[in-house]
């Protein structure tokens, strides 16, 4: 049966990770698709171990095996040595198997555009390709492609070099529009035009945001559609990528994906033999889809999120009452009358600041300095500032502090700022002259007007400096040490992340009973059953209890009862930090503004009610 066949009638599932399999279970550090040459059994039983677990369909490891790629290991000249192995090795592992190989090239054009040119682009492709129709794979995967017109151009010439199916998958930043602009069902009418069989996406998203992506995409008329998501958001430890999502969850999403049309289904970075086992075993009882109704897409939403204000020092404030901070991130867009209308709204409802993050998750977003100058001067709104050590060195971080002085803006957030690898732009550089203790104590310095040389400012800047602590760790004892560490360098208080159980609350209080700083607690209500999946599955270091999933999980099909419940839960929260935290951090999630206001006046009035806040956190 060839692969066109069974598409016909049934999905195909394709294989997972080949590079991050490699590193983490072979510790292999170079260059990955070498190992076809120097260590060949290994890529044998990579192959085989999916084979094993279900897939139908196995991908050559020659990702990054082209002329251009391989020229930065002193491999140019291995190109078809490389490719030809793989193949052969791919049909050595599916031999008296119904299992299908995928020659399988990748995109050269990452978030960042090279200085590499279409013409190069095209030589490495064709001498790739070749290799692959001399050696008579079943099918060709273009993968991970992010520029339209690379992978436009290369379509072109796999198509007219042969009539094996063509599999063009793009690699998308945001979910549902592809880096060019193009939404993605144009996009896939486009690869459908230019010839290709299966048309998808891969890597880049996890399996919430790929499911999110095929909601508002029509089946093709001429076309399959494929899904392989990686596992979930990576986060990073020791300066090493770990992904999150466990097998049983890509088995649910598996499904998810069935119902928004994909055929063709597996997994990318981070994902193993179990993760595709579990997606094989969850969809092989269904039929695929053969009809879907499209809802309409929604309009772009500016992401807000709740977080303090003040004439007075906030860490001063929250030992005179609760305090509640909300954060309101800067558009990814230059539209932004939108945001500070959610500012105004917010302010009005009683919050105490407005805290504006730094390009969060790697993504570019308005320069929060200026936003925060607006909200200042326009709105008289007091800004907590977001301060990252990933995009400046020394030099621009304290030119960037004299900046913040200088406009009269006092609060900062000193974070060391998520790697580039996990944001839209991963080929870009990370500086990181600086960690957050190092800022903070900087910080501390400017205060006290000197220069991180040692020179006279002049005048002494007053800054109020936060620090951020995440609660969602395996060893809440050592996050308290760093905690710990960041006072000795000058934090004078924290914002978390949000904590979504009353016992991880007082867990958390008891940590941090002896800590010299207030915190603001983190607390952030659950819009829906796939919100509280995705955070539960793919946000690193977030876990909900059982019981709570299960409250979500009941309002699946009723926002009305899902806004209800994530509110209750909310508040039942709020009801028990108030009795430990002198300062709440509200995370409004996307454009919800009537949720973070009834939650803000819910403080207020059990505040009130409570008279005068004394809590075990500041005896």
């Amino acid at each position: 049966m060839t692969l066109r066949t069974k598409l016909e009638n049934d999905f195909v599932i394709m294989d997972g990770a080949m590079g991050t399999y490699l590193y983490d279970t072979y510790q292999v550090q170079s260059c990955f698709e070498e190992v076809n040459l120097t260590q060949p059994t290994i890529i044998t039983e990579v192959h085989k171990s999916y084979v094993d677990a279900g897939a139908d369909l196995i991908k050559t490891n020659t990702y990054a095996a082209n002329a251009i790629k391989l020229a930065k290991h002193q491999l140019a000249d291995k190109v078809i040595d490389i490719n030809a192995k793989a193949v052969e090795l791919a049909k050595a592992a599916t031999e008296g198997t119904d299992a299908y190989v995928a020659g399988t090239i990748g995109g050269i054009r990452g978030v960042t555009r090279t200085e590499t040119t279409l013409e190069e682009i095209e030589a490495s492709f064709r001498e790739q390709l070749q290799v692959f129709l001399d050696n008579g794979v079943d099918a060709i995967l273009l993968e991970t492609y992010y520029d339209e017109e690379e992978l436009h151009t290369v379509l072109k010439i796999a198509r007219e070099a042969t009539d094996v199916p063509i599999i063009a998958q793009l690699a998308l930043q945001e979910a549902g529009r592809t880096q060019n602009g193009t939404p993605l069902t144009a996009a896939f009418l486009t690869l459908e035009s230019l010839g290709a069989d299966i048309v998808g996406i891969n890597c880049r998203l996890g399996p919430y945001h790929t499911i999110e992506a095929l909601r508002y995409v029509p089946l093709m008329e001429d076309a399959y559609i494929s899904a392989a998501p990686n596992a979930g958001l990576p986060d990073v430890q020791d300066g090493r990528l770990f992904f999150k999502a466990h097998a049983d969850y890509f088995g649910e999403c598996a499904r998810s994906l069935r119902d928004q049309g994909a055929r063709v289904i597996g997994g990318c970075c981070g994902t193993t033999p179990a993760h595709i086992a579990a997606m094989a075993a969850a969809v092989r009882p269904l039929t695929p889809l053969t009809e879907k109704q499209v809802p309409l897409a929604p309009h772009d939403v500016i992401e807000v999120v709740s977080q303090p204000l003040g004439i007075e020092p906030l860490h001063v404030q929250m030992k005179t009452r609760t305090s509640v901070i909300v954060e309101l991130d800067p558009p990814k867009h230059l539209v932004v009358e939108d945001y500070f209308k959610g500012a105004a709204l917010l302010q009005e409802a009683g919050v105490d600041a407005i805290t504006i993050a730094d390009n969060s998750l790697a993504s570019p977003r308005v320069c929060n300095t200026a936003i925060a100058t607006i909200l200042k001067t326009k709105y008289n709104i007091n800004p907590l500032v977001h301060l990252s050590c990933r995009d400046r060195n020394l030099i621009g971080l304290q030119s960037h502090l004299m900046g913040l002085h200088t406009a009269g803006i006092h609060e900062i957030l000193a974070v060391t700022g998520d790697p580039t690898k996990i944001g839209d732009f991963p080929g870009a550089s990370s500086v990181y002259d600086l960690q957050s203790f190092e800022l903070i104590k900087l910080m501390k310095q400017f205060n006290n007007g000197y220069s991180h040389s040692g020179k006279p400012l002049k005048e002494k800047t007053q800054f109020s400096i936060a620090g951020a602590f995440n609660p969602n760790v395996k060893y809440l004892d050592k996050a308290v040490k760093r905690l710990e560490k960041k006072v000795a360098n000058g934090a004078d208080y924290f914002i978390s992340q949000p904590v979504y159980s009353e016992e991880q609350l007082i867990d958390v209080a008891e940590a941090i009973k002896t800590l010299d700083a207030p915190l603001y607690i983190g607390i952030m209500p659950l819009t829906g059953h796939r919100n509280a999946e995705f955070l539960h599955h793919e946000v690193p270091g977030i876990k909900l209890t059982d019981s709570t999933r299960a409250i979500m999980a009941a309002t699946k099909d009723d926002p009305a009862a899902a806004r209800r419940e994530g509110i209750a839960m909310a508040k039942q929260l709020i009801d028990v930090a108030l009795d430990y935290f002198p300062g709440i951090y509200v995370i409004t999630p996307f454009l919800k503004y009537e949720w973070s206001i009834e939650l803000v006046h819910y403080i207020h009035e059990q505040t009130q009610k409570k008279q005068q806040p004394v809590t075990p956190f500041l005896q």
